[in-house]
């Protein structure tokens, strides 16, 4: 697997180091950046304000539900910037509706997982994410010339 930067996206502080954990334990190689609302993460994305020297992420974890700007507002920007397009979105919320299924990938999400209940499914589902993303899929660079 390659290291790369990974932005999450999560306003719920267990969820978040649910998260941290479950990379940390299934040894994805790379950095968990984390910011906790919409406005934070395009902030970082755009490398504005706190964020002026942060990486470029070459993946996203995004919750649709954020205070502030919620995620279905920052995949609307990231996809709408040409200097952001190209990074891939996951979608990673408690919600299972249909219409947030729909309308997260009509905003151009590239996949979108229901949050699972237990540490053991979500330490299978970051696991997962890790051996898709970072293993098997070829990723833009960081740095995109738009």
């Amino acid at each position: 697997m390659k290291t790369v930067d990974i932005l999450l996206v999560e306003d719920n502080p267990g969820d978040a180091r649910l998260t941290r954990e479950a990379f940390a334990s299934c040894a994805v190689p790379g950095t968990l950046h984390d910011v906790r609302d919409g406005e934070q993460a395009l902030a970082f994305l755009r490398r504005q304000g706190p964020f002026a020297t942060a990486p470029t992420p070459q993946l996203v974890l995004l919750d649709l539900n954020l205070p502030r700007r919620d995620g279905r507002e920052v995949l609307q920007d990231m996809k709408g910037d040409p200097a952001l397009r190209h990074i891939p979105v996951v979608v990673l919320t408690s919600s299972a509706a249909d219409e947030d299924v729909l309308r997260s990938y009509h905003l151009h999400a590239n996949c979108f997982i229901t949050k699972p209940g237990d540490i053991e499914a979500w330490s299978r589902v970051i696991d997962g994410i890790g051996r898709f993303w970072l293993d098997l899929v070829q990723l833009p660079p960081a740095e995109v010339l738009v």
